[in-house]
């Protein structure tokens, strides 16, 4: 079953394995609209367009759904290659190759991922890149939870592919506003009237987990997962560093559409190292045979995990109370690791 989320009828408010595990494992395109354009030529004309009808959307959310099961019960990154790309192909495709290894007959645990009450928040923009925000429940993780898929393409001769993913709250999808046709509206990379721009908003998150500040919100993300990092930094025998990259250009690029009270919901990426090395006369603690199945080199004194993550906020307009950044939800996942 799904609900329009684009029709002109006006949006009622609402309160979102390998999946399901991505999101636990968590803790948790295309581009926006670049400046104002970001247009090309659309038979012969710049037209401002819905970038699917509601048909298709759910039709990319049932080839997804299918490609992915096919793929985890498996464990073939080949059945779901040409479903999923951006931050989202990096985390599964790395848990799809590790699930090889570590099972090459396939995922003993496999149970099929299934979307119920799904609905579509289908953006009118000019050109290519073209996405839409797919929300639903799922018969997995938290149940009521509502799990936000941004699917993209860059072409038309091109299958919708799912970027982006999170896992929210009943209570947390914010209402989006429309246009006068009852589209959602996107809001461009570098629109200056939201606390931050959405194309800065990975860099800043990176400054703020290495230095901290006031951009973001106390939260689990935020505060929280600083104080943790603080709190591992240094063990008996074992430090570890941190360094935080953000992914900012083609399906890795920010996307988001405008709330009703001004902001925005914007989903972004970033990369992550935690290197850890071992003191001497120590050793580095045994890792897990999914990290081994991800790992170059030998590890002797450190070892460098690498992992993607994507994050989705409620960006704020400008001026606004505090003007703090709230990050809603965070997936990530390990997508290599180098022994030295």
């Amino acid at each position: 079953m799904s609900r329009d989320r684009t029709g002109r009828s006006p949006r009622r408010p609402r309160s979102l394995g390998r999946l399901g595990r991505l999101a636990l494992a968590a803790a948790t395109v295309s581009a926006l609209v670049a400046s104002a354009g970001g247009c090309v030529v659309v038979h012969g004309e710049r037209e401002v367009v819905p970038t699917t009808t509601r048909a298709e959307a759910a039709r990319a959310l049932e080839d997804f759904t299918a490609a992915y099961n096919k793929a985890d019960a498996a464990y073939d990154r080949s059945a779901d290659a040409d479903r999923v790309t951006g931050p989202l192909a990096d985390i599964d495709g790395a848990r799809l190759k590790a699930g090889r290894v570590v099972q090459p007959g396939g995922n003993p645990r496999h149970s099929a991922l299934r979307f119920d009450d799904a609905g579509f928040s289908i953006p009118a923009k000019a050109g290519w890149p073209r996405w839409f925000v797919a929300d639903a429940t799922a018969n997995k993780g938290v149940p009521g939870s509502r799990w936000l898929l941004v699917f993209t393409r860059n072409d038309a001769r091109e299958p919708w592919q799912a970027s982006y993913l999170t896992v929210l709250g009943a209570g947390d999808v914010p209402e989006f506003a429309k246009d006068e046709d009852g589209w959602a509206r996107p809001v461009t990379a570098d629109d200056a009237a939201l606390a931050v721009e959405p194309r800065e908003l990975g860099r800043s998150y990176a400054a703020y987990l290495r230095t901290g500040g006031d951009t973001f919100a106390p939260g689990v993300h935020t505060s929280q997962w600083r104080a943790q990092r603080e709190k591992f930094a240094s063990r008996p025998g074992l430090a570890r560093q941190y360094m935080d990259q953000p992914l900012t250009s083609g399906d890795y690029a920010p996307v988001g559409l405008r709330t009703t009270d001004g902001g925005a919901l914007v989903f972004f990426a970033t990369r992550r190292f935690e290197k850890e090395t071992a003191a001497a006369g120590t050793a580095i603690p045994s890792p897990s045979a999914e990290v081994r199945a991800l790992t170059t080199g030998e590890i002797n004194r450190s070892l460098t995990l690498e992992f993607v993550s994507n994050q989705v906020v409620l960006d704020p307009p400008k001026g606004s109370g505090r003007g703090q950044v709230s990050v809603l939800g965070r997936v990530e996942g390990l997508t290599g690791a180098k022994g030295e």
